[in-house]
């Protein structure tokens, strides 16, 4: 019964990657010389900013940068540009990804990448269930607690990883 089911969901999903490839905004970015360009711009400006701001909390969380700085308030001051920045990031990787979704859909590097963004936002909600509800105790010290510091190493490998796969899926489509 799994077997059968798995069966027809490939089917399923390469009709709804067709039907979106097809659609007159996605046609309209597969065929324009300078819309994909743009669009791609702002994903990696977008992209960046995230992986800017991600960056600014956890060196904060390692205790690398912004020690006197209380992590709950650097937290707090940065998360809000970092959703934004993210929401344009979607939406502008959204429109690539229509563009060409069949071949976006099964590339390795635009998987992976999906994988890592993925665990990433696990990451960050392990940390704040669990590690980042104390966030405020820890006030101004420059020493942070050990799962803070695990949280923070582990987002930006994943991070840089997610940069890394990202990259690399524009030069492996055929």
């Amino acid at each position: 019964m799994a077997l059968e089911l798995m069966a027809l969901e490939a089917p399923a999903l390469d009709g709804w990657l067709r039907w979106l490839q097809a659609t007159p905004f996605a046609t309209l970015i597969a065929e324009n010389d300078n819309l994909f360009p743009f669009i791609e711009s702002v994903h990696v400006v977008a992209i960046a900013l995230v992986i800017g701001t991600i960056a600014i909390v956890d060196l904060r969380l390692l205790g690398l940068a912004s020690r006197d700085r209380a992590a709950g308030r650097l937290i707090g001051e940065v998360l809000p540009y970092t959703w934004a920045a993210f929401g344009v990031a979607a939406i502008a990787g959204g429109l690539m990804f229509a563009s060409n979704a069949t071949t976006y859909a099964y590339n390795f590097y635009f998987q992976g990448k999906l994988l890592l963004m993925g665990l990433a936002g696990l990451n960050m909600a392990i940390f704040h269930l669990f590690t980042g509800r104390d966030v405020a105790r820890w006030g101004t010290a420059e020493r942070t607690p050990l799962g803070a510091k695990a949280a923070g190493a582990v987002s930006l490998a994943l991070w840089i990883g997610v940069v890394a796969f990202g990259r690399t899926v524009g030069f492996t489509l055929h």
